[in-house]
């Protein structure tokens, strides 16, 4: 799946719902940040599934970013919890921060490693505040969700157009059980909406070399003689 660069449709549409009649610039940057890295590196790898997988990673993002769209910490630094206490060779804590809000250290050791094949290099291990740079962030975001390495459920367990397969509600599992589940399902329908306006024709298509074949044919008629030859449209 493609994307026209005019995004307007789609912000007027997301403008409305979810975001109740008004967006701040820090939302719409964010928003096309999000856009471009889809576009840049995950729009190809299922177009089939994709509009279905983009929304769901939007929705989860405009939860779990308390609407900003941009990567936050989690409110209270995981106070209470666990995730929240210093740990690891590097004693530092690894509370929710990004977009999706990374927890627990084997994530974050995850989600260094999972960045190096997009040419990034984040040691979030040692430096968890990183989470918070928009790049890693989003690609954390996106590759976490499709690959299902959070909690070991992925995108495509609950989006598959060949099945028929749209399931909002149980995807929230791929992040947090089913914690906000029908909250969050909610507003990937309007995600949806929204995205389905940024659909185009994927133009990559379009840049192919159009080969045509040609036959040599060789007519005998009595000299004088009148000879139509009807090509086919296009030709000639």
């Amino acid at each position: 799946m493609a994307y026209s660069t005019d995004r307007k449709a789609f912000f007027d549409a997301v403008r409305r719902d979810p975001f109740g009649g008004s967006l701040t610039q820090g939302q719409v940057n964010g928003m096309n940040f999000l856009l471009d890295t889809w576009e840049r590196h995950f729009a190809k790898q299922n177009p089939n599934d994709g509009t279905m997988w983009l929304s769901y990673a939007l929705a989860t993002t405009y939860h779990e970013s308390a609407a900003t769209m941009r990567p936050i910490e989690e409110y209270g630094k995981g106070a209470g919890h666990s995730y929240g206490e210093p740990t690891g060779p590097y004693g530092q804590c690894y509370y929710g921060r990004g977009h999706v809000q990374l927890t627990w250290e084997e994530n974050y050791i995850k989600g260094q490693d999972q960045l190096k094949p997009y040419g990034v290099n984040a040691p979030l291990h040692r430096e968890p505040e990183l989470m918070l740079n928009d790049e890693t962030s989003s690609l954390v975001l996106y590759d976490g969700m499709i690959d299902g390495w959070y909690t070991g459920v992925g995108l495509p367990k609950f989006f598959d157009a060949s099945k028929r397969l749209e399931d909002p509600v149980n995807a929230r599992k791929i992040v947090n059980g089913l914690d906000h589940a029908e909250e969050i399902a909610r507003t990937y329908w309007s995600f949806k909406t929204a995205v389905e306006t940024l659909s185009v024709p994927d133009v990559d298509k379009l840049d192919a070399e159009v080969v045509m074949e040609t036959t040599t044919i060789t007519i005998t008629a009595p000299v004088g003689s009148k000879i139509t030859v009807k090509m086919p449209p296009g030709v000639g």
